[in-house]
């Protein structure tokens, strides 16, 4: 017998937690399943599974077994999908997340520029500025501004960004311009609501970090409703040169503090960790860096248009 399909059988049985539902998942007869486990069972000589007539639970070494085999059988998968994929043109559908700013303005035409290159690949794209779970959301890619929080990811770098201070003249007109970062708690602050660092803001000069703790006037989870405000005149906000540079360029918003430096956050495209990956996935990562490359820090992103986004 297979011992290859028989792990996988096992693992279909953990998973659904029964031989009825493993059988019927996989189209085989539930007698056939039975053997199959027969079989590891006889070959390793242990127990790997409890029966009873209303359960179904892993001895220990059952559980031991599950936890290798489990990783054994999706990089058996991944090869497998490599080897198909060998010569193969990127197809079927691509799930990817995405900011909603820089989704509209940046990503929206990198995937027009994808679609025109790779017509076999169908994409659904979910612009949403929360972190979302690769995994447990059925997500293929992603990009993100910012921290990569979870380390089980692969992530490819794109363009860092720099952060800018800036304000509105009308609102300079009314309150003096903050002349070191503790002034900034003297004035209306526009913060972003899903800033790694909360409320405080972070600034570098000569060596000496500042953090300010600013007073919120508006707080938003999207940067382009921040700028909207600033622009209005409601207060000042620290946003990455991607969102604020075209308004500082035109006069429309003021860059403030330029004498103190930001650490640059980072943009990458992530993906579940997998030693082989599928056709559709690496075209459009390898586009994207192409595409929004990493140059040097506040420049734009490469190729990508110059206008706003997050």
């Amino acid at each position: 017998m297979d011992t290859h399909t028989a792990m996988q059988t096992y693992a279909k049985v953990v998973e659904l937690g029964s031989f009825a539902a493993a059988a019927d998942k996989m189209g085989q007869a539930r007698s056939v399943v039975t053997r199959q486990i027969a079989h590891l069972e006889q070959k390793y000589g242990v127990r790997l599974l409890n029966r009873t007539t209303r359960k179904l639970s892993m001895t220990d070494a059952g559980r031991a077994f599950y936890e290798r085999v489990r990783p054994i059988l999706a990089e058996v998968a991944d090869l497998e999908l490599s080897l198909q994929a060998e010569g193969q043109r990127p197809s079927g559908r691509l799930r990817v997340s995405a900011p909603v700013s820089f989704g509209i303005l940046h990503l929206g035409p990198a995937i027009a520029e994808y679609l025109q290159r790779y017509p076999d690949v169908v994409i659904d794209l979910d612009l949403n500025d929360r972190v979302v779970d690769l995994v447990e959301d059925g997500y293929d890619v992603a990009v993100r501004i910012g921290p990569l929080l979870d380390s089980s990811l692969v992530a490819r770098p794109l363009a860092p960004q720099q952060l800018l201070v800036c304000a509105a003249p009308s609102y300079l007109k009314r309150h003096r311009a903050p002349a070191v970062p503790d002034d900034l708690k003297q004035h209306r602050c526009l913060h972003y609501a899903y800033a790694s660092t909360g409320n405080e803001w972070h600034f570098e000069k000569d060596g000496v970090t500042h953090v300010v703790r600013v007073n919120a006037a508006l707080r938003a989870n999207n940067g382009d409703v921040l700028r909207t405000a600033a622009l209005a005149g409601h207060g000042i906000i620290l946003q990455p040169e991607f969102l604020v540079g075209d308004d500082i360029r035109a006069g429309r918003l003021t860059a403030l503090l330029t004498n103190y430096a930001h650490t640059p956050i980072s943009m990458v495209a992530v993906y579940p960790h997998r030693r082989f990956l599928s056709p559709k996935v690496r075209s459009f990562v390898e586009h994207l860096e192409e595409r929004f490359g990493s140059p040097a820090p506040g420049a734009p992103a490469r190729r990508a248009t110059t206008r706003r986004s997050r």
